[in-house]
């Protein structure tokens, strides 16, 4: 019977790059160059993960058969309640871009979750929910409110306005892929400042 090496821990896997954490949450950027796999790894917290790139993929739990192909777009979102049932698996890139992705994983869930999200949610497990927004040039999200802290991620490109309650304005310049960490209550509208249509998801804890 063939046998798999051990699963590490997910931010031990050398294709799952730690880009920051605190007490809260952490946050990976996995690059997965095409016909490479990645390690057998297990995530036993919650997470959200957002794909960035369009490539296919296999998926192949351990000590199971591998998956059939699945395509990666920009934008797909998964959120996971691994707390309650830790998994262990290992991707493998068909090609032929690179895959890359965002993974927030959640250090412990709420004890008193708030029951109200700050606009549609799109997907959630027991310490997180997601809103995404998808942006043409010019357009904004509606005024939303954040009541617990927050990761802000640009799944394109884009120049994003933020403008708060008191009609503060300011403009930032997002790659894809890049996020930004928001630890005080606001509310805002985001608009997208750019010539081209853009992507954005806010993953907010309970």
């Amino acid at each position: 019977m063939k046998t798999h090496p051990t699963p590490v821990p997910v931010e031990q896997e050398p294709h799952h790059h730690v880009l920051w954490k605190n007490d809260f949450v952490e946050v990976i950027r996995v690059i997965l160059p095409a016909g490479e796999s990645t390690l057998f790894h297990t995530h036993s917290r919650d997470n959200v993960a957002v794909d960035l790139t369009r490539t296919a993929l296999t998926f192949q739990r351990l000590n199971e058969p591998e998956g059939q192909p699945e395509t990666a777009t920009p934008g797909k979102i998964s959120a996971r309640a691994s707390a309650d049932r830790p998994y262990s698996h290992r991707l493998r890139n068909l090609g032929p871009g690179t895959f890359e992705a965002i993974d927030v994983e959640f250090f412990q869930r709420p004890q008193h979750p708030s029951q109200a999200g700050a606009a549609t949610v799109v997907a959630e497990n027991p310490s997180a929910r997601v809103y995404e927004w998808s942006l043409a040039p010019g357009a904004a999200t509606a005024v939303h409110a954040h009541e617990h802290p927050y990761v802000l991620l640009a799944v394109t490109p884009l120049r994003l306005k933020t403008t708060t309650a008191d009609g503060i304005s300011s403009s930032e310049d997002f790659k894809a892929g890049d996020w930004r960490w928001g630890n005080t209550k606001t509310r805002h509208t985001l608009a997208n400042a750019g010539s081209a249509a853009g992507q954005i998801v806010e993953i907010e804890m309970k």
